[in-house]
């Protein structure tokens, strides 16, 4: 049995995960804006689980952002912010008094598919986070993989072609801050984009043409394209699709048929699926973290 944990920008959710898939227990709490009091929160719940069940749990913790492991600081949670600067790891495992290891939350969804839910037959799995931003996670034969720059899978920040004269900087400059996968196909982006300010949830609900026709044909034809781009890039085998946005796409046959479209393909080997955990893959993801630990 190993412990989840799960750091998001207002809950902190724990799993007690066995090593055939199935849990024993689920906990939330509220994510406190203040890094040392999450860091005594995380602490309390392990502790008491210790104590609850007589051992010494293994811990994995998935969080916004990355670790960079020379530096060991956390960088570009942008969701909670408090983390970054932190040495995450070093705390909690000094905290816990046990070795405990941090991935990027993307990262634990694609690892938790890749073994016992939607992917988990298949090796090359890239993990798509369509939610308020747009991320993802790679796993290769089980295992995440991480890149030189720990950014790997991070097409959301993947820029677009930029157009114009290339001798104008000014434009090129401005293009470049804004042109961005993300700004076309995360729940943000989508906000910013359309002509009234209502929530993405809200712009798929309506039923006009402009909204259904043009608005999102347009989304649909993006996310496309930047798929696109990740196939000539990795050649998944899979694509697993989770995300709070990821479910407003109602038909991901519809997206793979636009993918074979832009590629001029009659055929596609890559499978598009949702995710079998949906928003619990990511803290099933963090609780497998624990089977790496070596005491």
């Amino acid at each position: 049995m190993q412990v989840g944990i799960d750091i998001g920008a207002t809950k902190i959710e724990s799993v007690i995960l066995k090593k055939n898939g199935q849990e024993l227990g689920r906990y939330r709490i509220p994510c406190s804006k203040n890094y040392n009091k999450i860091i005594d929160d995380i602490s309390e719940i392990v502790f008491y689980l210790d104590k609850k069940y007589s051992k010494k749990f293994k811990v994995g913790v998935c969080h916004p952002g990355s670790i960079d492991y020379k530096t060991g600081l956390l960088k570009n949670s942008i969701n909670a912010k408090q983390l970054n600067n932190k040495r995450l790891n070093v705390d909690l495992s000094k905290a816990l008094k046990r070795k405990v290891i941090c991935e990027n939350d993307a990262n634990c969804f694609a690892l938790s598919e890749a073994i016992d839910g939607a992917a988990k037959k298949h090796s090359i799995v890239f993990g798509i986070i369509i939610g308020s931003g747009t991320g993802g996670g790679v796993v290769i034969n089980k295992q995440i993989l991480k890149g030189s720059n720990y950014l790997t899978g991070e097409w959301g920040h993947l820029p677009l072609p930029i157009f114009g004269k290339l001798n104008d900087k000014k434009f090129i400059k401005k293009k470049i801050s804004m042109m961005q996968v993300q700004k076309f196909t995360s729940g943000k982006g989508l906000e910013k984009l359309y002509h009234k300010k209502i929530t993405a949830r809200e712009i798929f609900d309506r039923s006009d043409k402009f909204t259904k026709s043009v608005f999102l044909k347009h989304f649909k034809i993006r996310l496309a394209r930047a798929l696109v781009n990740l196939i000539y890039t990795i050649d998944p085998d899979i694509f697993v699709f989770g995300g709070g946005l990821s479910n407003e796409i109602k038909s991901l046959k519809e997206i793979k048929n636009l993918v074979m479209k832009n590629m001029e393909l009659k055929n596609l080997n890559t499978k598009f699926v949702k995710a079998k955990y949906g928003d619990a893959s990511g803290v099933r993801g963090a609780a497998r973290l624990g089977s790496l630990v070596k005491y």
